[in-house]
């Protein structure tokens, strides 16, 4: 049986400030309609059979993956929820573990959510060719056939090929190499990038795991034996896997077992590492350029223009990258945007929610946008998806008035329930018990005034939370 396993722990930094901690790139509609993590998972119809696949993604972004997955009318394996990143290897072991329960012979096909790939046929032909590989207890990796001399991939060296079959074994992991080492890989025709796919068998990779690295086969079996299932998630154990060493499956398997083994895959695969590969796989106009939202350019040539909410206006650029959203702007030359992580790096230490949040944050009844906030007040406008409701909470440090501009609200106050609708509003006193409610079936709009001595999200206690949180 082929159970994909997704794996959706990354951040994305370096496509700030689309991409943000708690919002990053996999979950992003970047190219087309469809989310990285949703075309990851639909490129595998090609495949011919229906899968369920075994997401493993961060607990903060649960509820994302889950309503992701809805869209598309898909059910997952499960969802494994990761106290904190511990790196792939951690990730995919617990995946395996919790498979081999269900399935003894499941094979594992361990993709990314968050890369390109163009050429679908071609890659799904490809994952079958992997099969009989992974079948005869080979840890199949997917090297990607090189285009030019890139420096920002590990590379994979092939030796002799695998009798009756499109693989070689694995000589050696290179890591990320100078331009003048990558030019001579490229040129030898005997290397490939390294894509971070797999396919092999899950009690294969258990077995190489605890042989080379038993520390983490222990704290991920200790992790996935205390996990609770909590309504569609499966949550880790936090204590082991806290406690698990952070390391990547190369690192710790691949780069020591025998059984390595890579297929070459030539299908139009990036993994959107920063601003220049997203130009790269866009479609350019004839002056090279990527123009997307509400954008005016005069004078621009082979740069990437993305507006988000306002009118970008830009004369005279060459190779820039322009990003526009709510609450931030990016300007960078094209050669400098593997520095985006440094300005990431940056708003963390001084503590700015811009690296994390954007201004419309998303929650699992619906979101809310910051509109205006000052020293003691704060607007929101709130939507609530129908059938959808608010945890019944209450705040110690301040007020709030909702005013309804679309929808019926149905409105817990103290001991009163009541409905409203558009143009009318309530007063929500400090300190007193409150939930709000979507009960139509179109979305719930309202404008919250919060006025108070301190208007932090922290300030929230819950009674009830139908989400668990």
């Amino acid at each position: 049986m082929l159970i994909p396993v997704i794996l959706s722990g990354g951040v994305g930094s370096r496509l700030w400030p689309l991409s943000r901690e708690h919002y990053p790139k996999q979950l992003l509609a970047l190219v087309g309609n469809n989310t990285l993590l949703q075309d990851t998972i639909l490129r595998l119809a090609g495949l011919g059979q229906p899968l369920r696949p075994l997401m493993v993604c961060n607990e903060s972004h649960r509820f994302l993956v889950a309503e992701q997955l809805r869209v598309l009318n898909l059910q997952a394996e499960n969802i494994l929820l990761e106290p904190s990143g511990r790196n792939t290897a951690p990730a995919v072991a617990v995946a395996a573990l919790h498979a081999v329960q269900q399935h003894p012979d499941a094979l594992l096909l361990v993709l990314p959510a968050d890369h390109i790939i163009t050429a679908t046929e071609q890659f799904c032909s490809t994952l079958k060719q992997a099969i009989p590989l992974a079948e005869a207890n080979y840890l199949v990796t997917f090297g990607i056939v090189p285009n030019c001399a890139e420096t920002g991939y590990g590379y994979i060296k092939a030796a002799q090929t695998i009798p009756q079959t499109q693989g070689y074994k694995v000589e050696k992991f290179v890591e990320k190499p100078n331009l003048a080492t990558a030019q001579h890989y490229v040129e030898s025709g005997e290397y490939y990038w390294n894509s971070g796919m797999f396919l092999f068998k899950a009690s294969r990779y258990l077995e190489e795991l605890e042989k080379f690295a038993p520390a983490i086969f222990a704290a991920c079996q200790q992790a996935l034996s205390h996990a609770t299932q909590d309504q569609d998630f499966l949550r880790l154990d936090a204590n082991a896997f806290n406690n698990c060493p952070s390391d990547s499956i190369d690192y710790a398997v691949m780069e020591h077992t025998e059984a390595a083994a890579v297929l070459p895959l030539d299908a139009g695969w990036s993994d959107v590492g920063a601003w220049t590969a997203l130009w790269a796989v866009s479609a350019q106009d004839k002056q090279g350029n990527v123009l997307l939202g509400d954008v005016i350019a005069e004078n621009v040539k082979n740069s990437y223009l993305r507006a988000e909410y306002r009118l970008l206006a830009a004369i005279g650029l060459d190779n820039h990258i322009v990003i526009e959203t709510a609450d931030a702007v990016l300007v960078a030359h094209k050669d400098q945007v593997q520095d985006v992580k440094k300005i990431v790096t940056h708003l963390k230490n001084t503590a700015r929610q811009e690296a994390d949040l954007h201004r419309k944050v998303h929650r699992p009844w619906g979101t809310y946008e910051n509109i205006d906030v000052e020293s003691r007040f704060q607007v929101k406008r709130i939507m609530v998806k129908p059938g959808s409701s608010l945890s019944l909470q209450m705040h110690h440090h301040r007020s709030e008035h909702w005013i309804v501009v679309k929808g019926t609200a149905k409105v817990t106050c103290g001991e009163d329930t009541f409905l409203m609708t558009e143009n009318q509003s309530t007063y929500i006193p400090l300190g007193v018990k409150h939930r709000l409610e979507n009960p139509g079936k179109i979305p719930l709009e309202i404008v919250e005034i919060q006025s108070g001595a301190y208007l932090g999200e922290d300030d929230i206690i819950r009674f009830e939370d139908i989400y668990g949180r």
